[in-house]
């Protein structure tokens, strides 16, 4: 049984097997950033703090497109899909943070959600076809190829820092403060 907090995170498993515990400790930190950006609308998810201009909006395109491009592209070999597809990477290198505020909040959750439900089932594929030691499909830049180990490991990583750049922010729009 899963425990559900009272924000509706999935808690992680505390005795379960490498691939639960990966997969909890993923889910868990999917759901904090849903619950940072929940019930904003766009002048929300487009708020800075600081002198920074990251915003919850670009985090949410930003980490679908990190999504895609893990587990469907890396690992499974796919071409990008839309909207990833047609974007100019040389001319806007941060095209997937800076777009986001041309984007409405609902086609920017739907994006992210989009994403994870594909993430999801690409991983659930990798684990029955050849499990966490598979290796992607593709090679990382530096010719390195990546396991699906390390691809849920890398995103539990990317996931927790931008949880964090959550809290701040969400903090800074409406005070709601949490984990």
């Amino acid at each position: 049984m899963t425990y559900v907090d009272e924000q509706g995170r999935p808690e992680p498993p505390t005795a379960a097997g490498e691939v639960e515990t990966l997969l909890g400790f993923l889910d868990y930190l999917r759901a904090t950033l849903e619950w940072k950006c929940a019930g904003l609308d766009a002048a929300g998810l487009a708020a800075t703090t600081s002198s920074s201009t990251m915003t919850l909006g670009g985090m949410l395109k930003h980490l679908a497109y990190v999504e895609d491009h893990w587990f469907s592209r890396s690992l499974h070999g796919r071409e990008p899909e839309a909207p990833w597809d047609t974007v100019d990477w040389a001319a806007d290198y941060d095209w997937d943070w800076n777009s986001a505020a041309d984007d409405t909040p609902d086609q920017l959750r739907s994006l992210w959600r989009d994403a994870v439900q594909r993430s999801r089932s690409l991983a659930t594929k990798a684990l029955d076809d050849g499990g966490l030691d598979q290796l992607a499909q593709r090679s990382r830049s530096d010719g390195n190829t990546p396991s699906l180990r390390w691809i849920l490991v890398h995103m539990i990583e990317e996931y927790a820092r931008h949880c964090g750049h959550a809290d701040l922010l969400r903090e800074s729009i409406d005070g709601q403060t949490g984990e």
